[in-house]
């Protein structure tokens, strides 16, 4: 079992924007058979606004796969349109659960 976290440090004000975007995408993912992301925000930290969205997969290649597969569904596509204006700098950390 493997854990990937998307970390993400949004522009001042855009924290809950992005939060919107990922709870559309975990609803979406969820729709296409996928457990939902754990959403999280910061309270304190190195940095401030940051959202994490955290997901479990049995593989590596699962991992990509499901990339491929969400990304090509229209409410994948529609929900993270224009994340990019939201986020400074971001950052994907995988981990095995032991």
């Amino acid at each position: 079992m493997y854990m990937s976290r998307e970390i993400m440090h949004c522009k001042p004000g855009k924290v809950k924007d992005l939060v919107v975007k990922f709870k559309v995408l975990s609803e979406a993912m969820k729709g296409m058979g996928y457990p939902p992301l754990r959403i999280y925000t910061d309270l304190s930290g190195e940095n401030y606004w940051t959202v994490i969205a955290e997901q479990e997969m049995e593989s590596i290649d699962g991992m990509a796969e499901r990339a491929s597969k969400s990304m090509s569904d229209p409410k994948v596509s529609e929900a993270m349109k224009g994340y990019h204006d939201l986020v400074v700098d971001d950052r994907r950390e995988l981990y095995k659960v032991e």
